[in-house]
């Protein structure tokens, strides 16, 4: 990998239009004619996740000359990223890292960039225009302003109360959604389908029971047309994208010449899997490499479970002593030795058959991924929002396996992982951030607890919006974890790990 300025005469090029043509030659870039392309789809959502995925599927089709399906990205929360890539006329690269050798991708499919806060009028506007037939969403979990015990809207979320009370000037995602889906209403425009790409169980099913209850609490009759007209296909998305650093934009700058100020970093692998069930046309994105199918279910269920469930896993062992990339997690000995266990014993064993993939291939494959040096994952990334993730990732195949009568005992570590987690030190004793939406709570348990394993434990199996009664019933697995806890608590991660594979420690 060459860290030598590949441009022309050393210029060191700004990523834009009139320059696409003086990109060096190693730099993929469109090569259609962007202002030939009209918007068929807004996104909610710009981080990487997207920009990574749902944007190059997208361009990959615009290359195949069809030209009504460009993207309107939306940022909810923030305009930072519309404000870096709009200079840039929205083009942005994809820095694909992989030991073979980077490479670099520009996209075109993102027309346009605004943000809610700043641009509401305008976002509602371009969400009501005929011309849009998708909206596609990657918000995170918390953007959904779910219940995540229950998968319900959560009626107690300050931004929903905002909105219920103001619903013309929405804030939160439930919000926009229905009312834009209620302009588009009454000006008898078709209605859009709501495409979400985010790690929920069900996705499209999630996202669909709380929109149509947040209608409901407005209008009933909107509600009941939501029900009986809107979309919502489940999808299964797949590439790990770690957040862009300053170090990624050098990285770019010296080895292909160019200054963009957002980039996405990524691995070479994706996967996209959509149900085919579209109120309003959709694009070909099965040409182009997506898999269109009636039940998207099992294919989520794989990478929720094997993926995300292993990543989490992962990153509370990390944070909390002290390793920094899921690269460096997974190169550990004893880290991959419990990822494996975790994969074998406790998450395989609750999947259906997922049709044309080998699972257990498809965990090989993972750690192939997981190890990649060039794609520096943070542990504490991945940390985030765990109030929100556990349910999905590790405690539904818990209670699967509990209810066969099997002791999932590597999730019981990784949920007493978490647990050390919320207590906010490292073994070295350095401090970071919780970030959650439960973060106060967690951390005022964590300090007010953190020195006695059991009532840690206590306090937070008992915060039912994260752990279910049924699950909490299981009092051998429960005091499993508590075991675990207080290892991890008063000898520390190694010591935990190398007693607990060898059943010498918590062998229940």
């Amino acid at each position: 990998m060459s860290n030598t300025c590949c441009c022309v005469n050393d210029t060191i090029l700004n990523l834009s239009t009139k320059n696409l043509s003086k990109l060096p030659r190693n730099i993929a870039r469109p090569n259609y004619a962007r202002n030939t392309v009209t918007p068929g789809i807004v996104h909610l959502g710009l981080g990487a996740f997207c920009r990574a995925h749902l944007a190059v599927y997208t361009d990959d089709l615009l290359e195949t000359g069809i030209t009504d399906w460009g993207i309107i990205g939306v940022d909810p929360l923030s305009p930072a990223i519309c404000e870096a890539i709009k200079p840039q006329d929205c083009l942005y690269s994809v820095f694909n890292r992989q030991s073979s050798g980077d490479q670099l991708r520009v996209i075109g499919s993102m027309l346009e960039a605004l943000s809610l806060p700043n641009d509401l009028d305008r976002v509602v506007k371009t969400m009501i225009d005929p011309r849009i037939k998708i909206v596609t969403l990657t918000v995170t979990e918390k953007g959904y302003c779910q219940d995540a015990s229950t998968g319900t809207l959560d009626e107690n979320n300050h931004a929903i109360i905002t909105d219920l009370s103001n619903p013309n000037i929405p804030s939160s995602v439930p919000g926009l959604l229905t009312r834009a889906i209620k302009l588009r209403r009454e000006a008898g425009i078709l209605p859009f389908t709501v495409l979400v790409c985010d790690n929920l169980p069900q996705n499209g099913v999630t996202a669909r029971r709380i929109v149509i209850r947040f209608a409901e609490l407005i209008d009933p009759e909107l509600s009941r047309f939501i029900s009986e007209n809107i979309s919502f296909p489940c999808t299964m998305v797949d590439r790990i994208t770690p957040a862009t650093t300053d170090d990624d934009r050098i990285a770019i700058t010296k080895q292909f010449g160019i200054k963009d100020a957002w980039p996405v970093v990524c691995e070479p692998f994706r996967q996209w899997v959509i149900e085919d069930n579209f109120s309003n046309g959709r694009p070909s994105w099965e040409n182009v490499g997506a898999l269109l199918v009636d039940d998207v279910h099992p294919f989520e269920l794989m990478k929720l479970r094997c993926l995300n469930g292993a990543h989490s896993t992962l990153a509370y062992l990390s944070v909390i002593s002290d390793i920094e990339t899921i690269a460096e997690a997974m190169g550990n000995t004893q880290l991959n030795d419990i990822i494996h266990h975790l994969w074998s014993q406790d998450l395989i064993p609750t999947l259906p058959p997922v049709p044309g993939t080998d699972v257990t291939a498809y965990t090989v494959a993972l750690e192939e991924r997981f190890l990649n040096p060039g794609v520096r994952h943070k542990t504490i990334q991945i940390s985030s929002d765990g109030s929100q993730k556990l349910p999905s990732r590790l405690l539904e195949p818990a209670i699967s396996r509990l209810r066969a009568g099997a002791q999932p005992r590597f999730i019981a570590l990784a949920i007493a992982a978490w647990m050390r987690f919320t207590i906010g030190v490292t073994e070295n004793k350095k401090s970071y951030i919780i970030a959650d939406p439960l973060s106060a709570r967690l951390k005022s348990i964590g300090q007010q607890y953190g020195h006695d394993a059991k009532l840690l434990a206590n306090e937070l199996f008992a915060i039912n919006d994260i752990f279910p009664k049924e699950l909490t019933d299981y009092n051998d697995f429960c005091n499993l974890v508590k075991c675990i806890l207080n290892s991890l608590i008063t000898k520390g991660v190694k010591e935990t790990l190398t007693n607990y594979c060898n059943k010498s420690t918590c062998n229940k």
